[in-house]
């Protein structure tokens, strides 16, 4: 069986940024199955596009994006 074609994406994140997803890793995984970043990085998208899609948090999510917290350094 052919194996699934994925896109790779490469972006530049904060120690902050890393940490919180180490840490959302760990706590997401059980002993029967660890948990990768990417994996975090996956559901969190998801789960945004879910939200937006039915209307729910577009105001937050824009305000988040406005803060220096999450802004690309270009």
């Amino acid at each position: 069986m052919p194996k699934k074609e994925r896109k790779r994406l490469q972006v530049v994140i904060s120690e902050e940024q890393d940490a919180l997803l180490t840490r959302t890793a760990y706590e997401l995984s059980s002993p029967e199955r660890l948990i990768s970043k990417s994996e975090v990085v996956r559901l969190a998208i998801e789960k945004i596009a879910q939200e937006l899609g039915e209307g729910a948090h577009l105001e937050e999510y824009r305000s988040i994006l406005d803060s220096e917290n999450v802004s690309d350094d270009i």
